[in-house]
């Protein structure tokens, strides 16, 4: 039933105007659709995401959203360019690299837009 739908990652912010800003201009992330009370949908990839406003903004302590990226690195090192702070969590099993957390063949690294949700960069190792 819902493999045929098409799943849209939802982001709660307290200030659009701000969201826009770092959604669009630091990630990069393309207005698909106009802007509506309902919020501002960006294109990623095949998927979309929708950032809207919500008093709840920031309150969830895990993963919001994450993207695959093919050169996790360069990833990193560009958003870092554009004033993004990486986080450091220490799960166990788990090594860093830096700013990437390395998971046997998986990589990734999380960081936070300014309402507090977490976000993800995940690649493979290559």
């Amino acid at each position: 039933m819902l493999s045929e739908g098409t799943a849209i990652a939802t982001i709660a912010v307290k200030d659009l105007e701000a969201a826009k800003k770092f959604y669009g201009d630091k990630l990069g992330l393309k207005q698909v659709e106009s802007e509506d009370p309902g919020g501002v949908m960006y294109a990623s990839g095949a998927s979309k995401v929708l950032v809207y406003e919500s008093s709840y903004a920031g309150t969830n302590q895990a993963t919001t959203a994450s993207w695959h990226v093919d050169d996790l690195e360069g990833t990193v090192n560009e958003l870092k360019g554009k004033g993004i702070t990486f986080e450091q969590y220490d799960f166990p099993g788990v090594t860093r690299d830096g700013d990437i957390h390395v998971m046997g063949n998986i990589k990734a690294a999380w960081f936070k837009d300014p309402d507090g949700n977490i976000l993800a960069l995940d690649g493979t190792s290559k």
